[in-house]
């Protein structure tokens, strides 16, 4: 896979706002107003996501099983044990999402064509049965379908047949007679562009993301999605892609433009502030913490300014941590940070304040108010400034929740919906602890008055105190208190209990053992987890709804805006099918078991869809339909091979002309029958004692032959 135009680069079919070869010599200090807006809106963005910020920071705590400072023990509590029953239900909800976007190792991603496709048709035919002469009159259907206009104008070398095959244009030139729709004749061949084209842009879009690793990207997106509540996704963006190529024995690499997919971490993310979603945000900022190699491989990117990027590392390393920081790595840093703080803008940026900064900007946009750009500062100094690329324009974030909170552009994960109670765990089973351990020990109480002074108080076996002369009755006395954990422990399986209600994720969905009733049961297991897939539902939907989908668009757009293969263009839609990949797909391959079952009655076989009857099959049981089933065309092929197989087998002998057909030897041996086996004393029983013959006959059983006399 790859984008096999070299001059299709993403900036280069851009407008840039600024160029490195215009501003080699321009002082660093340029873009000031710019750079002040820019840090203006990443404090606000930073006071706004404070509060969030401490959330997540407990959320991580307890899944690490790690105590923050606002938690106080008394003297009295000795134990330190902490539960990680966060982890394990954390790692259940990852495991689901991933499940999905991973069940049948394909991206639950399907491109369709619209309902009514515009610019091609859904189907068209052709009779090659028909006389030449025939097919060269006949006339092609007035197609509907058009693009937007006034429905009349052609673009530049597109006719009316090219509106109606679209990918299929190429192939059928030479052919006459083609008419739009399905043919109706046993002869005609019937072509579905709309169909093609869709079927060959979800193949390039699977191959991207398998080529780009957009699997460990989102990986780690639907982890922190159930660890933090939102999981971050930016793409599809442009990268050079160094491809392997030799020649003549030495290395010759061939650099292609290719569309590229990564996580950014929450924590790394500031959003527009007053945006409930994606669509609302009119800004990001991702925050990058780069070495000096990293920033200086910037360079060899387009449009950024060599100059600046050299004079910004010169004037040395800038990033300064965060006061979360040092908890998410365990310890804290005594040292400066050798890196540096760049910030990515991606939003709106108002015209007037770049033209003041002496930015040209193009004709096309000189009547708009605000316009789309992308922005880097580093050390207060623009590396790289220009316009928004992407047709539609789009800011290349995806933020899923895993709960969605209406009213903020986070949501709600795993750890905050079991904060409660996993302190009550965490409490319970540090009283159960401190409870045995005091339990299970004596308490030592002395009278001194009986021993002898200076004596080492201490215990051991086969100690030996010395009492004092006289002195009457019992030195030293042991106490036991009662032991109450058995309480305590039944406190945290209740608390665990609901955990499981406020999670939505029982514990026998991620292995608990000890299910009691129904739950012993093949059936009653397949039940209960049939209800605890229910409480994910809600979560796959955000999948489909704020990942898959704006995934799935991105690359589509991508590719209609910098692919030059128009085999893969159409009026095509994406759908994501995260949810149907979580249904119960036993009940569904019941479903469409019985429906197959009923279809292969010969008096309804014209009218199934047979091979997508197969696909949908083949889905259920998390199987690739594209490499298990047969198209229409290898169908077709396999049956020919079927066929001429069955030719060449021998043919069973026919039976002789006139015999039973009953029998099957053709010998006239008539039908045998099926009676009463004879019993003893009975004619016919081998068992029966052989009786003497009248005179002059044969002895019974003997074969015919005579005695002897």
């Amino acid at each position: 896979m790859a984008i096999n135009n070299e001059e299709n680069m993403i900036e280069a079919v851009s407008t840039y706002v600024e160029d490195i070869d215009n501003t080699e010599d321009a002082p660093i200090e340029q873009f000031s107003s710019v750079v002040s807006h820019i840090q203006s809106l990443y404090s606000k963005a930073k006071s706004y996501r404070l509060t969030e910020e401490q959330r997540w920071l407990r959320a991580y705590r307890n899944y690490r099983g790690l105590y923050g400072p606002d938690v106080q023990f008394s003297e009295a509590e000795k134990s330190r044990v902490f539960i990680k029953i966060t982890k394990t239900k954390t790692l259940a909800a990852y495991g689901q999402i991933v499940d999905v976007l991973f069940g049948n190792q394909k991206f639950p991603i399907v491109i369709d064509p619209t309902i009514l496709p515009e610019g091609v048709t859904e189907a068209a035919h052709f009779d090659p049965a028909l006389p030449d002469e025939l097919r060269e009159g006949a006339e092609t259907t007035d197609t509907p379908y058009g693009f937007a206009g006034d429905g009349a104008d052609l673009t530049p070398g597109a006719t009316e047949q090219s509106l109606m095959l679209g990918v299929y244009e190429e192939k059928l030139k030479n052919v006459s007679g083609v008419k739009e729709g399905k043919g109706l004749t046993p002869s005609s061949v019937t072509v579905y562009p709309a169909m093609v084209a869709a079927k060959r842009m979800q193949k390039k879009i699977l191959d991207q993301l398998e080529e780009c690793h957009a699997s460990k990207h989102l990986r780690s997106t639907a982890f922190e999605m159930a660890l933090f509540g939102t999981g971050m996704l930016k793409g599809p963006f442009a990268v050079n892609k160094e491809y392997a190529n030799w020649v003549n024995g030495e290395y010759s690499p061939v650099i292609k433009t290719v569309p590229q997919v990564s996580h950014v971490s929450l924590w790394n993310l500031y959003p527009d502030p007053d945006a409930n979603n994606m669509e609302e945000a009119e800004y990001v900022i991702e925050r990058h913490k780069l070495s000096k190699s990293q920033l200086r491989a910037l360079k060899k990117r387009p449009f950024f300014r060599h100059n600046v990027i050299d004079q910004c590392i010169n004037m040395g390393e800038s990033y300064i941590k965060e006061w979360w920081e040092d908890d998410l790595t365990d310890y804290e840093q005594q040292h400066n940070i050798d890196r540096f703080e760049v910030l990515e803008y991606w939003g709106i940026m108002d015209a007037e304040m770049l033209e003041d900064e002496d930015i040209d900007i193009p004709e096309e946009l000189e009547n708009v108010d605000q316009v789309q750009v992308n922005i880097w500062v580093v050390n207060g100094n623009v590396i790289r400034l220009v316009l928004n690329p992407f047709k539609p324009v789009r800011i290349p974030y995806m933020a899923a929740p895993y709960e969605l909170n209406p009213y903020s552009f986070f949501g709600v994960g795993i750890a905050e919906n079991m904060d409660d109670t996993q302190t009550l765990m965490n409490g319970f089973m540090r009283m159960a602890v401190d409870n045995a351990v005091l339990s299970g020990n004596l308490l030592i109480e002395v009278d001194e008055t009986n021993l002898v002074p200076g004596q080492d108080l201490s215990l051991y076996p086969g100690k030996v105190f010395r009492r004092q002369g006289g002195a009457p009755g019992q030195s030293i006395f042991g106490t036991s208190f009662p032991n109450v954990a058995g309480e305590n422990l039944q406190l945290f399986d209740k608390a665990r209990q609901l955990a499981d209600e406020s999670t939505g994720f029982p514990s026998f969905a991620h292995g608990q053992t000890g299910v009691s009733g129904v739950g012993r049961t093949a059936s009653g297991i397949s039940m209960l987890m049939g209800a605890a897939a229910g409480g994910i539902k809600n979560v796959i939907k955000n999948v489909d709804d704020y990942l898959l989908k704006p995934l799935g668009d991105g690359m589509f757009n991508f590719n209609m805006q910098f692919d030059y293969d128009n085999t893969i263009k159409g009026d095509l839609e994406v759908k994501a099918r995260g949810t149907e990949s979580l249904m119960a797909n036993e009940v569904r391959s019941q479903r469409l078991m019985q429906f197959l079952g009923v279809a292969s009655n010969p008096a309804l076989a014209p009218f199934p869809k047979f091979s997508y009857i197969m696909s949908e099959i083949a889905r259920t049981m998390d199987l690739d339909p594209d490499k298990v089933v047969n198209t229409a065309e290898e169908a077709a092929i396999q049956a020919e091979l079927l066929k001429a197989f069955q030719a060449t087998q021998p043919q069973p002998e026919q039976p002789v002309a006139g015999a039973d057909a009953a029998d099957p030897t053709g010998a006239g041996g008539g039908t045998i029958g099926i009676g009463m086996a004879p019993g003893p004393q009975e004619q016919g029983f081998t068992g029966n004692e052989q009786r003497p013959a009248e005179a002059g006959g044969p002895t019974e059983g003997a074969g015919g032959e005579q005695p002897v006399a």
